[in-house]
């Protein structure tokens, strides 16, 4: 059972992207670009891990079930690049057709 707010401070407008207050990413000196960048990287990476693992599954080298991970990783990442790259393009479809 609820037995009270009265303890509970409200957010004060100053924290809601407020000037006076860095936000996270600024306070960790990570901006968007360096996200996208560190995104692309690690993605590059999964695919070159499953990459490699396919090889030496083929090899007969690596666990069956090594390779199989690898190759779902790379696969789930495939498909995240290609939904975030057809949204971003729909993205500036609609913004280019928005009047001025």
């Amino acid at each position: 059972m609820v037995t009270g707010i009265g303890g509970m401070v409200p957010p004060t407008a100053g924290g809601i992207g407020g000037v006076g207050e860095a936000s996270e990413g600024a306070a960790t000196g990570k901006d968007f670009a360096s996200f996208i960048r560190e995104a692309g990287t690690d993605s590059m990476e999964t695919m070159y891990r499953g990459e490699e693992m396919s090889k030496a599954g083929i090899a007969g080298t690596a666990d069956l079930n090594d390779v199989v991970a690898a190759v779902n990783d790379a696969e789930l990442t495939l498909q995240t690049i290609t939904t975030l790259r057809d949204r971003l393009v729909q993205a500036y479809q609609e913004i280019i057709r928005m009047p001025i």
